[in-house]
């Protein structure tokens, strides 16, 4: 199992972290708020696309909807190997920072 990258990483922790409202404008949301940093619609269905075909997600459609012009959604839901991908990512990042000097992210200011 590879270590994700860092779009990878946080789409999945979307997905989690939205559970039954995981689907591609609201996993955007999410990570944009979550980093402060604007996510290109691209980037976020490039990185689903990508984790649904290596099985780390699973897609199916929602029942059309009138708001939609009765169009479905696709929601996301994290599989097995997802939390796993996960899991490793999180080991790889905690094993880097043991040891590390302090940065000073305690620095008292006068």
């Amino acid at each position: 199992m590879k270590v994700l990258s860092r779009a990878d990483e946080l789409v999945l922790l979307s997905v989690w972290r939205l559970q039954d409202d995981a689907y591609g404008v609201s996993i955007r949301k999410l990570i944009i708020e979550s980093t402060g940093h604007d996510w290109s619609v691209g980037a976020i269905y490039d990185s689903l696309e990508r984790l649904t075909n290596g099985g780390y997600l699973a897609a199916f459609q929602s029942d059309p909807t009138p708001e939609r012009g009765g169009r479905s959604k696709r929601y996301f839901r994290l599989t097995r190997d997802g939390l796993a991908a996960l899991r490793k990512t999180k080991d790889v990042h905690d094993s880097m920072w043991i040891g590390l000097p302090d940065l000073g992210f305690d620095l008292k200011t006068s």
